[in-house]
């Protein structure tokens, strides 16, 4: 969610970009010390947003004259007025505003016009390949489960979504896969067959761009997955109840990742 916010008095903006971050850690939050600094900012890169918290006495234009153009610009946008005055409730309502948060702004109050509101933002698309890590680590297409057809090649692609994108060499790889054993001509081989077969697997699934292949280098593209770990780091608080404490627990490796993870739950 994109929340865009404007107040000249420069307290009272942190105040109330404090106030919608702990409301929805999530979002992207955009401060703007002035109507005439957000304007410049919406007409310059055209970018749309979920949710407007203005302040409606500031010079130069006023947040009521600041909203009329931010329809203009998304008509889809929701406009929350937030004032210290409530003579400016009937304009607001003219202008058919979703909320209106009377000074000073709480988390409770954010939180209500962020549950309410009059066009609800939409919801970002699931991928069709769904990665679980918490617990055992599995993956599902469109519901059902993948079958690899090695189990170490199940673990090669565990291993990539561990690194969240960060590039892989095929000496990591193996001293991941093949615990103990040197990295010799015959054992590349094998990696090399295990990184082919998960192409395969995923070219199968029309997903072959998933995996990032340079030089010495493979990865996994973490924008082409659902992931219950990327969503939980990203702050998403359907993920908060999801983690209890177990993270691949069919991997050994797993354990560092889980350790982060233990810290910043804790």
């Amino acid at each position: 969610m994109r929340i865009i916010a404007a107040d000249d008095e420069t307290l009272m903006l942190n105040m109330l970009t404090d106030r919608i971050r702990q409301a929805c850690p999530q979002a992207e939050v955009r401060p703007f010390p002035s109507a005439r600094k957000l304007l410049e900012w919406l007409e310059e890169t055209g970018e749309p947003f979920d949710a407007a918290f203005l302040d409606i006495e500031m010079p130069g234009i006023s947040g009521i004259a600041l909203a009329q153009r931010l329809k203009e610009l998304c008509p889809k946008g929701n406009l929350i007025f937030v004032t210290g005055y409530s003579q400016y409730m009937a304009e607001a309502f003219q202008l058919h505003a979703s909320g209106y948060i009377m000074k000073p702004v709480t988390v409770k109050a954010v939180e209500e016009e962020l549950r309410n509101l009059r066009y609800p933002p939409a919801q970002p698309e699931r991928r069709p390949l769904r990665v679980q890590t918490f617990g055992n680590f599995e993956v599902f297409y469109q519901g059902q489960p993948v079958h690899f057809s090695r189990s170490r090649t199940k673990e090669l692609f565990a291993y990539l979504i561990d690194r969240r994108g960060a590039g892989s060499t095929m000496g990591e790889l193996i001293s991941i896969l093949w615990e103990g054993r040197l990295d010799t001509p015959s054992v590349r081989s094998q990696l090399r067959s295990l990184i082919t077969d998960l192409r395969t697997t995923l070219q199968g699934l029309g997903q072959a761009d998933i995996i990032i292949k340079q030089r010495d280098l493979i990865a996994v593209d973490p924008e082409g997955v659902d992931c219950d770990y990327y969503r939980y780091l990203a702050g998403e608080r359907s993920e908060a109840s999801t983690f209890r404490g177990e993270y691949m627990t069919n991997y050994s490796w797993g354990e560092t990742t889980l350790g982060a993870l233990t810290r910043k739950d804790g």
